[in-house]
């Protein structure tokens, strides 16, 4: 038997009931588009952050464009990230029309480099895109003081980091805007896509609703300035609101997890995930170091365990954004991650015995590299 990094059949044996219940919620309702389910985890999800406002949309792309663009964001506009993140991250900046612009990030943590943003401003800099990357927060902190400072919009980048907190304050509260998906691995993951963006703004949150639907308003077929179509479905919308109640259980799961795996390989010269002072880690991935990735990944799979790389390719080596002139060796802890970080097995249903296989087998690999 395979086991992977990421499974959601246990879960969803154990949750079964619940949702087949929320698909005959939907199914019975009259309204399959925009409706009470939509309305309602909207509702919640903003009260479970403590957020005024919550727009439910398709996906976590369109979630990052969506508010770009309502955050006024757009051609020739440039926006500061990281090139440790998923391609999306980027590809959102890329489709309102702005550049992006990269920091490193920390060897310690693989977050952004807040220390790195003043250098990378310019005058064409409007925006400051934070990735809350593996399931814990940037220093928002210093993130607020140089978008004060400087008159930037903050719009952070939650898809990985449903439940974390940061000083007390929840991912996705610390900006203007806040984007998250909930694909199916993510830590409160629908069973498709969908996506929403939080903002305590309520203009924010009027250009974000006219956005996700064609630009309009009030009226069908009345498009007050150019939109989309991108709406969160009915069907995930009732499921979310399901698991939305489960949310910190699902949190409290992968602590559990992840404590195992720091006990269980402590010593043994794989570098483990460090939680910054002030965080509380919601481990939506377990990421590991170590030199020789692709000799364990390999022993790995030979012993049934498949793991992954999150990410095994900075954004700005790819070449599909080799227009914005990035050289090798521009990131340098960016580009030395891509070549030694792995993920572990991380979900909340992992059982504890296929755990412990897991560690064993790594202990005794990383034994035979010592």
């Amino acid at each position: 038997m395979t086991t992977y990094v990421w499974d959601y059949l246990r879960e969803y044996e154990a949750e079964r009931e619940d949702i087949l219940d929320a698909v005959e919620t939907v199914f019975s309702s009259g309204q399959l588009v925009l409706g009470a389910s939509v309305q309602g985890f909207e509702a919640e999800f903003a009260a479970y952050h403590g957020a005024a406002h919550c727009v439910g949309v398709d996906n976590g792309t369109n979630a990052i464009k969506l508010a770009l663009q309502a955050l006024g964001i757009g051609p020739g506009d440039e926006v500061i990230t990281v090139s440790n993140t998923a391609a999306p991250t980027v590809l959102a900046i890329d489709a309102v029309g702005a550049v992006p612009v990269f920091v490193d990030v920390r060897e310690e943590d693989f977050l952004m480099d807040t220390g790195r943003i003043e250098a990378a401003l310019t005058d064409r800099t409007r925006c400051l895109l934070p990735v809350h990357l593996y399931g814990q927060c940037v220093d928002m902190d210093a993130i607020g003081r140089l978008a004060a400072e400087h008159g930037l919009a903050v719009l952070e980048d939650c898809a990985q980091a449903h439940g974390a907190r940061h000083r007390g304050r929840p991912a996705g509260t610390m900006g203007d805007a806040a984007a998250f998906s909930f694909y199916p691995t993510k830590v409160l993951g629908a069973y498709g896509d969908g996506g929403a963006v939080l903002t305590s703004d309520p203009e924010i949150d009027r250009r974000l609703r006219r956005l996700r639907y064609y630009g309009m308003e009030e009226r069908y077929y009345v498009v007050e300035t150019p939109g989309h179509n991108s709406r969160l479905d009915e069907l995930q919308a009732e499921i979310l609101r399901r698991k939305l109640g489960r949310l910190d259980a699902y949190v409290a799961g992968r602590r559990a997890v992840a404590r195992r795996y720091e006990e269980g390989l402590a010593g043994t010269g794989l570098v483990l995930p460090r939680t910054v002072p002030g965080n509380e880690h919601a481990y939506y991935v377990y990421v590991v170091r170590h030199p020789r990735r692709a000799e364990i990944m390999a022993a790995l799979k030979d012993r049934g365990i498949s793991l992954n790389i999150s990410y095994p390719w900075p954004v700005h080596t790819m070449s599909g954004f080799a227009h914005l002139g990035y050289r090798t060796g521009a990131l340098p802890v960016t580009e030395a991650l891509a070549g030694e970080i792995f993920s572990l097995p991380m979900y909340p249903s992992l059982p504890p015995e296929l755990q412990d296989y897991v560690i064993e087998a790594l202990r005794e690999v990383l034994e035979v590299l010592a």
